[in-house]
């Protein structure tokens, strides 16, 4: 596995590997990498033969007062990690590299962006969106791929390589759990041991969301009551949200269709965790 911090390391080692006809693959991470990561390079394997995994803790996604600074940066046991799963090449650049000091552009997400995660999260999107196009632009593969557990972020790269012409698939990967339901998350390092355990009334809900989509006797309103009701039986979960909406506009819906999507965002102490599962009826 080669690895490499410039813009010019990484691209000429994409371009010999698709001068020698190699389709190549991304996986843009933000390191302290955990089982669900590793699962998004040990896909990339499967789907391309040159595989570009990326290290960088983008600061444009942070909102004032999240945890930038104290984001934990392993980067010898990621690198490591990297290898294990089946990297050919991990670009982790320096700040300085992505961003120049007299930078003047950043994409501005639309409607898309403006709820959910973007509400209580003004310009995360911006920043992820902007940063996703500069990796594309850097590494140029021909699939990336993402994890299901950040629907939002998921929905908008797909709507940013349709609107921006990005000749990038977008493949998306299944949440990687725990035995006991709870999403894989860097986060869940946060939690204290009793927190850990509150923590999977988050996927506990979601399953009390597809059950009950499938018993017409209760309204999707009614599903979401329960939803909350689920979340503050549990006394460290403080919910943000629980819903019920469309998987491409992420609007919220009020009559059941074939294919949904329940969210949830909530903090669990002082720890905020997002979920999400697709339900089909």
């Amino acid at each position: 596995m080669q690895t490499g911090t410039t813009i010019s390391e990484v691209r000429k080692a994409v371009h010999l590997a698709r001068t020698a006809g190699d389709k190549i693959g991304c996986v843009p991470t933000m390191g302290a990498l955990h089982a669900g990561h590793l699962s998004l390079i040990e896909k990339a394997a499967q789907e391309a033969d040159f595989v570009v995994a990326t290290i960088f803790v983008n600061p444009t996604q942070f909102a004032p007062g999240e945890d930038f600074s104290s984001y934990p940066r392993p980067i010898e046991k990621d690198l490591e990690l990297c290898q294990q799963a089946g990297a050919n090449f991990v670009f982790h650049p320096e700040n300085k590299t992505i961003y120049s000091e007299n930078r003047q552009i950043q994409l501005c997400v639309g409607e898309l962006a403006n709820r959910w995660e973007g509400e209580s999260r003004p310009g995360h999107f911006d920043g992820v969106a902007t940063i996703v196009a500069k990796l594309f632009n850097i590494v140029q593969p021909d699939v990336a791929m993402f994890g299901q557990k950040d629907y939002q972020q998921l929905a908008i790269i797909k709507s940013l390589c349709n609107d921006l012409n990005f000749p990038v698939e977008i493949i998306s990967c299944p949440t990687v759990r725990e035995e006991d339901g709870l999403a894989l998350s860097s986060r869940n390092a946060y939690l204290s041991r009793s927190q850990r355990k509150q923590a999977t009334v988050l996927y506990r809900a979601l399953c009390l969301a597809e059950k009950f989509v499938q018993d017409d006797q209760f309204s999707l309103k009614e599903i979401r009551e329960k939803m909350l009701e689920m979340l503050v039986s549990e006394a460290s979960v403080v919910p943000e949200y629980a819903t019920i909406v469309d998987p491409n506009t992420l609007e919220i819906l009020q009559q059941r269709q074939q294919k949904m999507v329940a969210l949830i965002a909530a903090k669990v102490g002082e720890t905020r965790l997002i979920d999400n599962r697709e339900i089909f009826r």
